[in-house]
């Protein structure tokens, strides 16, 4: 038997959580943007499907709050150059926290 992977979220679904996210964003001068990034991340491992096994995401904006300060304080000591590796930072950090259900 064939197991399928798909993503079965919706865009207007989307489209709400990322206008939520960058709402609580804006309201909150940028200090709640790691619970904004949680959040959008969740639900799209929450409507990911890998080879049958729904995908599952345990970060929590805490956690990510502080490398958010760790990976500033790396900017602000290397004059900027560091914010090349932030994205890899990121998402290593979202795949630590992406496990299969």
């Amino acid at each position: 038997m064939e197991k399928n992977s798909y993503f079965d979220g919706g865009l207007l679904q989307l489209i709400g959580w990322k206008i939520l996210g960058f709402l609580v964003t804006i309201f909150t001068l940028g200090i709640c943007y790691p619970w904004a990034l949680c959040m959008i991340y969740s639900w799209e491992t929450k409507h990911t499907v890998i080879e049958g096994k729904r995908l599952i995401f345990d970060g929590k904006a805490i956690q990510l709050f502080g490398n958010w300060i760790k990976w500033l304080f790396l900017c602000v000591i290397t004059l900027g150059i560091y914010a090349f590796w932030l994205s890899i930072s990121l998402k290593k950090w979202k795949t630590l926290h992406t496990h299969f259900q």
